[in-house]
């Protein structure tokens, strides 16, 4: 039978942007059926001196395969949200034929430090088109309420096989393609994503099968989502497409751009994209760059030196076992060629300042030390010396934090408070052994609302819900408002925080994460008027309220 929740005397920030008023919100089945005082109903909530909010929508994440294992999407159920996008930047499991499986493993281990250990025990593989891979995930059910792009890289290997590295696609090619993404659509798809970013590159070391792509294969799957008269573009952009390309391409198209993404550097370059931005929105073009409030910092070993595979030459080291890893490392002209290749200007050299040890077994008193500190001491170059304190280790397991963008606060103040900049980049899912931000949700609300107040509480939670909603066509979500689905969130602005993060083993063939699963201040969450978080606690697992959701057409 249906029963009648009201969270009572709440402060209701409805996510329109609005000024919030102490409310009664009344659920019942999925819906939101009443707003206002002393509302009458079966069970009931006090949220006096807390916020009642629409559930946060994260519109880039990698949830892809870890929907199979943890319907909850944790650790992001935990930080409010009740709907997620994934396959961001491309990078999907569907389509996928059997044959192509362990190519698409390595690829995500390479690009979004995924263990295929743990792909390859957690994923059913019980499907082959992008439409077959969502109805799977519906029968399985989900916690939170998902969606997911259809991402070029899976789409290239589906068509061209092996040879989806190393060429462009041929006219027939890009029509099986473009067919593909218009069936993927008409299956309920959030869209076409895609990455020409110089940092993406697979398990071969070379640029992924989407940077391969020409204008012609990329306006072609473009064109496929506009026609379908929904969804959304995901560009990661870089050589192939650039931030300027999108104002080009997206008036042609019809779908609108979300562009990964628009952060600060220290070379400022985030000012000029600012105003070719505000130069496309004038023009009414339909392009959101995505911002973040987190500093892009990675927790990596020299295993797997993410940050410093921009570099070719290290690039060159991705197919190595460790001994050829070990090798090059210990050589002078190594060194030497890829120093050379960071002085040639033609990728921004590593921030040498920014980069700290966080875990050196035989050298554990380099531990919370900045490489430059440890280069002057032995009195050679940072990049000797880290590379010296990496030979130190056996297994190369050292293990450093660097940052490289997005730490100047009058910066992210400016983009956060931009129009037509969406907040993204959280890539929950991803990159699960180097970083956790995941918590981005909390930390817009602790660190930029209440401490430094560069947004408002209501613009803030406009920002996490009905701009997210509207900008994918999510109807009735993002909204408090009755008649809209019941995804909602209560938590306490003076306290919320996004807690501790951890290191853990709790992945299928006892792969390793970095998660945050406290945070502070986060008291209920509902998603399709289900409770399914109460004060940092998972409720009962079996209960998989969330949906598969897809956008509906552009009006």
């Amino acid at each position: 039978m249906s029963r009648t929740i009201v969270i009572r005397h709440g402060l209701v920030v409805d996510g329109t942007g609005r000024p919030g008023r102490v409310a009664d919100v009344a659920l019942r089945d999925d819906r939101i059926v009443a707003i206002g005082e002393n509302l009458d109903g079966d069970e009931f909530i006090d949220a006096t001196g807390r916020v009642v909010a629409p559930g946060f929508i994260d519109i880039h994440t990698h949830y892809d395969a870890q929907v199979f294992w943890d319907p909850a999407l944790t650790p992001s159920c935990y930080h409010g949200v009740t709907t997620v996008v994934a396959g961001n930047c491309g990078f999907t499991i569907a389509p996928t034929r059997a044959d192509d499986r362990d190519l698409i493993a390595r690829t995500m281990e390479k690009v979004e430090d995924m263990d295929p250990a743990t792909l390859n025990a957690g994923i059913p593989w019980d499907f082959e088109s992008f439409g077959e891979y969502l109805r799977s995930v519906e029968r399985r059910g989900t916690t939170l309420n998902f969606a997911s792009y259809i991402g070029h890289t899976a789409l290239r290997i589906y068509v061209m096989g092996h040879e989806a590295v190393g060429r462009v696609a041929t006219d027939e090619e890009i029509d099986r393609m473009a067919t593909i993404v218009r069936d993927a659509m008409n299956d309920g798809a959030a869209g076409f994503a895609s990455s020409f970013a110089v940092t993406h590159r697979g398990a071969d070391g070379q640029p992924i099968p989407s940077r391969w792509a020409d204008r012609r294969e990329i306006d072609a799957l473009c064109a496929a989502v506009g026609d379908s008269g929904r969804g959304v573009i995901g560009v990661n952009g870089g050589e192939n497409l650039t931030l300027p390309d999108c104002y080009e391409l997206q008036p042609r198209i019809g779908a609108p751009i979300t562009f990964t993404a628009l952060l600060t550097t220290s070379q400022g370059t985030h000012l000029k994209a600012a105003e070719i931005h505000r130069a496309g929105v004038a023009r009414g073009v339909e392009v959101w760059p995505q911002v973040s409030c987190r500093p892009l910092s990675f927790s990596q070993t020299m295993v797997e030196p993410f940050t410093l595979n921009i570099n070719p030459v290290f690039a060159e080291l991705m197919p190595l076992d460790l001994a050829g890893r070990r090798a090059a490392y210990a050589d002078p002209a190594w060194r030497e060629r890829a120093l050379a290749f960071w002085a040639s200007g033609q990728v921004l050299s590593p921030r040498w300042d920014a980069f700290e040890i966080m875990e050196a077994p035989s050298s554990p008193e380099l531990i919370g030390r900045r490489v430059t500190q440890i280069a002057d001491e032995m009195g050679v170059g940072p990049f000797d010396a880290l590379l010296e304190a990496t030979l130190r280790e056996p297994d190369l397991k050292l293990r450093v934090k660097a940052l490289l963008a997005n730490d100047d606060i009058d910066g992210i103040t400016m983009l956060l408070n931009t129009e037509q900049c969406t907040l993204g980049l959280s890539d929950a899912g991803a990159h699960v052994g180097q970083l956790c931000d995941a918590v981005l949700p909390t930390d817009l609300l602790g660190v930029w609302v209440r401490e430094r107040r560069a947004l408002t509480l209501e613009d803030a939670v406009h920002k996490l819900t009905k701009v997210q909603a509207d900008l994918f066509g999510f109807t009735d979500r993002g909204e408090i408002r009755v008649g809209a689905h019941a995804d909602i969130v209560v938590f306490d602005p003076e306290t919320v925080a996004p807690g501790p993060v951890s290191r853990v083993r709790d992945f299928p063939a006892d792969g390793e994460r970095l998660t945050a699963s406290q945070p502070s201040g986060m008291h209920h969450l509902f998603v399709n008027g289900v409770e399914v978080v109460r004060d940092g606690r998972l409720l009962d697992s079996s209960t998989r309220p969330g949906r598969v959701v897809s956008p509906d057409p552009r009006r």
